[in-house]
């Protein structure tokens, strides 16, 4: 049996849009401490790739993506 991880913060992007997500996404992940996690909640069709890329490029992890319709939830862990 796993734990489920322990999220530091939640940012509710859901209504908001392009570029929005990601600013807020970028300022969340400044505003935790390294390997702990953020989750973005959005619905933003925009937002899987540019949180993805994001994540990439920025050199943090996410731990998981789930997209239920057009909701999304994103677990990123801040990794620097």
């Amino acid at each position: 049996m796993t734990e489920d991880p322990v999220i530091a913060d939640t940012l509710d992007c859901v209504g908001l849009f392009c570029p929005e997500p990601l600013f807020q996404t970028r300022l969340g992940i400044d505003a935790i401490e390294v390997d702990e996690l953020l989750e973005v909640l959005t619905d933003d069709p925009a937002a899987e790739e540019d949180l993805h890329r994001f994540a990439n490029r920025t050199g943090h992890e996410v731990v998981s993506f789930e997209k239920d319709d057009d909701q999304m939830r994103f677990l990123i862990r801040r990794k620097k």
